[in-house]
């Protein structure tokens, strides 16, 4: 039997690899070829095009270009009559995949949807595109089952992958292994893409001389070379590590994380945060108009309260991140609060063995299809 997988982002490369690696458990003789990452490639996939070339960020970034996007789609149905799946797999990245869903249902291939895009947020109409050409949806927030009800479709909620990769590492032993001092830890996640990292990073950076007795410690994306964030930020000298962001959340007392999966990691690693989001004006004015949503983190949207502050566009300053920072670090007046909300998160996103469950799932679903035909 022949899969194909696509993943847009990192974190469509981690969660796919863990589903990769569960579908072969399932059944090992699956011939699995993807778009992704390393980690599916670790898995056991044979990915023939990486994320690194797929991620354009906001209104302005993804016109810009737009002949390379056109390209990618045209490459990608080519790969998918090449290869000629018995099942296509999308992960996330609904600009991308849900046009692969429909050019995949026009050839009669089965099309399984594993962490639905945020069309909760905006764009809710793509809710009758994945009514028509998605065989089924599995989805990992516990409100997401809700929200297709209203449109009456049936999906099924599997839990948060996060919960089977979340190991919370000894502070100690990241110290050595990176080689830092004994000064408590502050994490730095300024973005996995270079617009990102561009417009957060220097503000994060220009909030560390109120906190002298903390090192500042950069989570790098793996999509990022190190000498660009020598590029945005010449006069710093920071550890940056790569591949390590779980030990670093593990290790650090807080953090400043960009809006996205990592405030959800951060959470389930205890770790005290001010969430941070910033883009092109013409981004953020467009996304303002059409998004739907009270809350921009993940952690607030799941508890439907504010745990975690977010400082968003002008409100992300060097002043309020300084002040945000105070307030969760230890003796801060928001960090008890923040820790004990990260515990009735844990119990919202249900249990471990999402990717298990989805494998498990798929692949009925696929032979009673091939049976009833």
């Amino acid at each position: 039997m022949k899969l194909f997988v696509i993943a847009g982002e990192a974190s469509g490369d981690l969660h796919g690899s863990n589903l990769i690696k569960a579908l072969k458990k399932e059944n090992e003789s699956l011939e699995i070829r993807a778009w992704g990452g390393d980690l599916m490639s670790e898995a056991g996939a044979d990915v023939v095009k990486h994320y690194r070339e797929l991620a354009f960020m906001g209104f302005q970034e993804v016109l810009m270009n737009i002949w390379t996007i056109l390209k990618n789609f045209k490459r990608c149905k080519a790969n998918i009559d090449e290869f000629n799946p018995d099942a296509l797999i999308l992960i996330d990245y609904p600009g991308f995949n849900l046009r692969m869903a429909k050019y995949a249902w026009k050839k009669g291939i089965p099309v399984y949807y594993y962490i639905s895009p945020q069309i909760w947020a905006w764009k809710k109409g793509r809710v009758h595109q994945i009514k028509k050409f998605v065989t089924k949806m599995y989805v990992i927030l516990p409100f997401e089952k809700d929200f297709y009800a209203k449109y009456d479709q049936e999906v099924e909620f599997v839990g948060h992958p996060l919960l089977d990769v979340v190991r919370i590492k000894p502070k100690e032993s990241f110290r050595e292994k990176h080689g830092l001092n004994s000064n408590p830890i502050i994490a730095v996640l300024p973005g996995s893409r270079k617009q990102e990292i561009s417009a957060i990073l220097p503000l994060m950076m220009r909030a560390k001389k109120s906190f002298p007795e903390y090192q500042f410690v950069i989570a790098g994306a793996p999509s990022q070379e190190e000498s660009f964030y020598q590029q945005v930020c010449p006069e710093e000298k920071l550890p940056i590590i790569f591949n390590d962001t779980y030990g670093l959340f593990g290790a650090a007392v807080a953090g400043f994380v960009t809006s996205g999966t990592a405030t959800l990691e951060a959470a389930l690693h205890h770790m005290p945060q001010v969430v941070c989001y910033k883009s092109s004006v013409i981004s953020y004015t467009i996304a303002k108009k059409l998004v739907d949503i009270k809350y921009i983190s993940l952690v607030n949207l799941i508890m439907d309260e504010e745990v975690v502050v977010e400082l968003i566009q002008k409100e992300l300053n060097v002043n309020n991140l300084m002040h945000e920072m105070k307030a969760i670090l230890p003796g801060g007046n928001k960090r008890d609060e923040q820790l004990s909300s990260y515990q009735e998160l844990k119990k919202k996103l249900g249990g471990s063995g999402a990717s298990e469950r989805t494998a498990q799932s798929l692949l009925k679903n696929l032979q009673e299809r091939k049976s009833a035909h």
